[in-house]
């Protein structure tokens, strides 16, 4: 079953996606994505859409890949 994030859940999602990846300048560089804008979805100031989810989850599962090998 899958459901939607509220957008705080999305929020708190993204922000311990970020820690996993180890801090924001190495989630900036997995994403390609400025880490000023990073730090504006932790914040709350920009909300975290379904395709950055899908995107942060793709990268994740591209680190487990390179950490299992």
């Amino acid at each position: 079953m899958t459901r939607s994030f509220t957008p705080q859940e999305a929020q708190d999602h993204f922000a311990h996606c970020v820690q996993v990846f180890g801090g924001i300048p190495a989630t900036s560089r997995r994403l390609g994505i400025d880490e000023r804008a990073i730090r504006r979805f932790i914040n709350g100031e920009r909300p975290v859409s379904a395709g950055l989810l899908a995107d942060t989850g793709k990268a994740l599962r591209f680190l487990v890949a390179e950490a299992t090998a």
